[in-house]
């Protein structure tokens, strides 16, 4: 069963180990913006944000402002897409990723519990801990193209946190290829 991150409730709390080992509690970032990016390069549309660089762009922007970006692989163990902890840090440094860390989240419980259909699908959290933005990446469900030509709904909603203002467009619909989730 899938629940759904709610713009304007608590984003649900979660504990996932990074590629690295390390864990990571989305309460040790109280007082953060942290943003939920899942991810699948097996996709297309989440392919052509990497080989533009354009994703790149965003993750180091956000982090040298402090955001906490998580790239969230929900693949299960099964699918071809499921990276091992090997695979994904070679993938990471191929990507030149500039996320925070990479969580794995085979057994979807980060997924489910945010309502992530499709990579990419992204989530914003405020400071606080409130889901601030939930959808897509932007306006441009393309997977050719320049996606830094497309009004970018996670950088403005950052941008919003950051100065202290309401975030103006709080969801959309995410595009991508669906998530691929055990059951």
């Amino acid at each position: 069963m899938r629940a759904e991150a709610v713009v304007g409730k608590p984003a649900p709390d979660f504990k996932a180990t990074d590629i690295n080992g390390q864990t990571h509690q989305l309460s040790d970032y109280k007082g953060k913006i942290v943003v939920l990016e899942e991810y699948n390069l097996d996709c297309p549309f989440c392919a052509n944000h990497f080989k533009t660089g354009a994703m790149q762009e965003l993750q180091g922007y956000a982090t040298s402002k402090g955001v906490v970006w998580l790239v969230v692989n929900s693949a299960h163990a099964k699918s071809g897409s499921y990276r091992k902890p090997a695979q994904a840090k070679k993938e990471f440094a191929a990507q030149k990723m500039k996320a925070t860390a990479w969580l794995d989240d085979s057994s979807g419980t980060i997924g489910k519990a945010y309502g992530l259909k499709t990579t990419p699908h992204m989530i914003v959290i405020d400071s606080n801990g409130a889901v601030a933005y939930n959808g897509a990446i932007d306006d441009r469900a393309e997977a050719e193209g320049d996606p830094r030509t497309a009004r970018n709904y996670v950088r403005e909603a950052i941008d919003s946190l950051l100065a202290g203002k309401a975030v103006a467009k709080t969801s959309s619909k995410p595009y991508g290829c669906g998530v691929k989730y055990a059951n």
